[in-house]
């Protein structure tokens, strides 16, 4: 009887996507077994990649967009359908994410999540039902202001005026207007995938811990945290949402408040999400091998990442999933793993040479490596 190959990557960044890893663990598994069963269901944690795992994996479509971008100029975002047609999954980064921002543009006083609105605006247009968001690699610290203005929500100071998009103008906050209110948003439900466990304001808030990563200097964090904490009080007295101490709601510079407060959205961990959607605990029964891996293994990995999920879930399935990691590199206290489901853990590098180099030769990288363990397992 052949063996069964599960393959679960998350991509290695800047080499391959989750789905070009599958294939490549393919090729060198069937080098050794040709018979070998594979089973590829593309990975992600929530973050950068998401988008492309998801599509991937349940036969879906990118949808690209122009959108309002964080320092207010156009820029071209993308999101995905899943394969059931009424499922859309938004990276926030790619509409309102640090790398639409230069270290001469940043300003998280100004940035907004306008485009990440529009996204979502999009996807209801286009007859979707429920959203899933990864919200990490944000430029902003509106709190999600322009992601709910997007989508009808007016924010008006005392003379009736609209507030300036951006964080910094949100002290001024009299009135939230929710007149103008997308009809069809009350209907939809947005999955929040976020690691993060930040609350809005204080030490261990959104300004204070992630602002000075986007420009903020100590005057401009002083200055952002008393914006959300009077914008959180508005929010509380006039729409009944208590989001100033809620876990998450820190994260993204203040979307993950924002989406609680603004539409009906829950929050979960980016890995439980994508295991859930992929189907990937139906698919390990009967599975003798599990493959994972992404571009770095170390001691975080055990904090949420995608190979500790995977792992995680296929011996919840069966302990006796021999799971196995590939990596481009295999980082510090990596042994803790051992405890924590994987079975081994192996780097793909064969030799010393220069990133460039190793970045454009994963795929016969992760072939070879996947080709040498099967052998071994043969």
């Amino acid at each position: 009887m052949s063996k069964v190959f599960m393959l679960a990557p998350d991509s290695f960044k800047e080499s391959m996507t989750a789905k070009e890893v599958c294939e490549a663990m393919e090729i060198g598994i069937k080098r050794a077994i040709p018979d070998a069963e594979c089973i590829h269901v593309p990975m992600a944690d929530g973050g950068e990649g998401t988008v492309q795992s998801l599509v991937d994996a349940t036969g879906g479509t990118i949808i690209r967009k122009e959108v309002t971008g964080p320092i207010g100029t156009p820029v071209i975002a993308h999101y995905g359908i899943l394969g059931d047609g009424k499922t859309g999954v938004i990276e926030m980064a790619s509409a309102s994410g640090i790398h639409h921002v230069t270290k001469e543009t940043k300003n998280p006083l100004i940035t907004t999540t306008f485009g990440t609105g529009e996204l979502i605006k999009d996807c209801i247009e286009r007859g979707i039902t429920d959203i899933i968001l990864g919200i990490g690699g944000s430029a902003t610290n509106d709190g999600g202001a322009g992601m709910a203005r997007a989508l009808g929500y007016k924010f008006l100071d005392k003379e009736g005026k609209e507030l300036p998009l951006g964080g910094g103008s949100l002290l001024a906050l009299d009135t939230v207007d929710t007149t103008d209110v997308h009809p069809q948003l009350k209907h939809i439900h947005i999955l929040v995938a976020s690691d993060v466990t930040n609350p809005l304001c204080g030490e261990k808030g959104a300004s204070v811990v992630f602002g000075p990563q986007k420009g903020a200097t100590p005057e401009m964090v002083a200055l952002l945290d008393e914006s959300l904490r009077h914008y959180s009080n508005v929010i509380k007295q006039q729409l009944g949402a208590d989001i100033l101490d809620l876990p998450g709601a820190g994260a993204a510079g203040g979307l993950g408040g924002g989406l609680l407060a603004f539409t009906n959205a829950t929050m979960k961990k980016g890995i439980e999400i994508v295991i859930e959607y992929t189907g990937l605990k139906e698919k390990l029964q009967n599975v003798d091998y599990c493959f994972t891996g992404e571009g770095g293994i170390d001691f975080q990995t055990k904090f949420g990442k995608t190979p500790y999920g995977v792992a995680k879930a296929a011996k919840s399935v069966n302990s006796d999933i021999k799971v196995i990691a590939l990596a481009g590199s295999v980082g510090q206290d990596v042994e803790a793993l051992y405890d924590e489901g994987f079975d081994a853990i192996f780097g793909i590098v064969p030799k010393a040479a220069d990133l460039d180099t190793l970045l454009a030769e994963g795929k016969e990288n992760v072939a070879r490596t996947s080709e040498n363990i099967s052998r071994l397992l043969k």
